[in-house]
This record gives C-alpha cells, sequence and structure tokens, in this order.
C-alpha cells in the first residue's frame, strides 16, 4: 500500500479568522477621504478592526433575538445589544439616517432654534459613508454566516451602514495621525477617559509621512474606540491580522 504524504502543518494564515471585508473595498474607503498612501498593513488592520465591531454588533443582537427565542435578527436586536453594551456605539452618522434609530437620536434645531424635520437633515451627514454603505453587503452577509446568523434585509443594511461610517471614520482618524505625526483624535469634542486596560495612542509616530501605516490606523482606532474591552480585542486582533498578511 502507498503511503500517504504527511500533511503540512496549520499556519497562523490558516488559523486566523476570515476577512470578511476585501482589501480592495477597504483601500477604496481610504481613497474616499485621504490622498495618502496606505500599506498593506494598514487596510488589513483597518479591516480587522471593523471586522471585531460588527462581530460584537451580530453577537450583542443575537443574545437579544434568543431572549424572544428567535433565529433571525431585527433591527430592534441591534438597537437592544447597544442598550446593554455602550461599547458598541459606533457610526453615529448612520444613526441619523436609519429609520431603525429614529427617535432615539434627539431633535435638531437650525440656528434660529427651529425644529429641523428628519427629511431636511441631509446637510450634516457625510455622504461618501452613507452613499456607500451598500458596498459591505457581501461582506456583512458572509460574516452573519460565519456567526451562524441570519437577518431580516432592514438588519443587514444597518450592519451595512455602521460598518461603512465606522471605516470611513477610521480611515479619517488615521489620516489625522499621519498629518500632526502623532495620535490625535479627528474631531473629538473631548479626550477619551483613559483606561487601565487600553494602550494610549502614541505621542509621536515612524514612518514615511506620506503613507498610512498600521500604526496610524491602531492608534485611530484607539481614540475612535472608547470602550475597553471592545478597544482592546480590536487592537489585538489587528495586530494578529497584520501578522498573517504582507506590510507592505
Amino acid at each position: 500500500m502507498t503511503a500517504q504524504p504527511a500533511q503540512p502543518e496549520r499556519s497562523g494564515r490558516e488559523t486566523a479568522p476570515p476577512m470578511p471585508f476585501e482589501a480592495s473595498l477597504v483601500k477604496a474607503v481610504f481613497r474616499d477621504v485621504t490622498p495618502l498612501h496606505v500599506s498593506r498593513s494598514a487596510v488589513w488592520a483597518a479591516a480587522s478592526v471593523t471586522r471585531t465591531v460588527l462581530t460584537e454588533l451580530i453577537d450583542g443582537a443575537r443574545r437579544a433575538a434568543a431572549a424572544e427565542a428567535r433565529r433571525k435578527l431585527i433591527p430592534g436586536d441591534l438597537l437592544s445589544a447597544l442598550d446593554r453594551n455602550v461599547e458598541l456605539e459606533v457610526g453615529h452618522t448612520w444613526y441619523d439616517h436609519s429609520p431603525t434609530f429614529r427617535g432615539l437620536t434627539g431633535v435638531l434645531y437650525d440656528s434660529e432654534g427651529v425644529l429641523v424635520p428628519s427629511r431636511q437633515r441631509g446637510g450634516s451627514r457625510r455622504p461618501s459613508a452613507v452613499a456607500g454603505a451598500h458596498r459591505f453587503e457581501a461582506g456583512v452577509k458572509r460574516l452573519l454566516r460565519g456567526r451562524g446568523a441570519t437577518a431580516v434585509p432592514a438588519m443587514v443594511r444597518d450592519l451595512d451602514g455602521i460598518a461603512s461610517v465606522f471605516l470611513t471614520d477610521l480611515a479619517r482618524d488615521a489620516a489625522m495621525v499621519v498629518r500632526e505625526g502623532g495620535g490625535g483624535r479627528s474631531g473629538a469634542v473631548a479626550p477619551v477617559p483613559f483606561l487601565k486596560d487600553s494602550r494610549p495612542a502614541p505621542a509621536a509616530r515612524r514612518g514615511d509621512a506620506r503613507t498610512i501605516g498600521r500604526d496610524d490606523v491602531l492608534a485611530a482606532a484607539t481614540t475612535r474606540l472608547f470602550g475597553g474591552n471592545l478597544r482592546q480585542r480590536a487592537l489585538t486582533e489587528a495586530r494578529e491580522a497584520t501578522q498573517n498578511h504582507p506590510a507592505g
């Protein structure tokens, strides 16, 4: 009987969690917000952080659905997940756009103190993130399947939107880190409180001033994700993801 060839040992690439968002898509998001070059490791880090955030949202929604003996996720499950875990409150620009969050984001007033109807609030949104949300549908569906979950179309649409807005904000923050030469936060109105289990962004960066690198994305994620557990997990998984992909 002919001996079978020995099977190769499993590598880190095989055991790493699959990336639901294609590198070309993530790179396109960076191109929407900055002319800076983006390294491969930065692309994979951004994709990984976004995956971690979406995974947490899906798992929180699954727990909410399970409490009502349902298998298919609905937008109400997303709201329940956010109510139970403040760390998951990301992608706020999408909240003003989606019917799921209507009535939960407060009312808006113009400069004269007059209430602004919801249909007129489009001027305050970022069109690139909202209009491009449909690009994430395939990745969101892959991520749902990977978590053993199914969702109604409206839920998929909300996850699309949150992924698009979050990744756009992350890319914009990473570009700001490069321009400022450190770990500053773009658009922040107050400093993020220091958490003992978190790693603060570096005071100064090293590297090409025209290229967004992995550490720039990690610095952006450190300030974009204010929750201790979610932030630490996102940073850890992003570092692991970039060890399994070229850094060029």
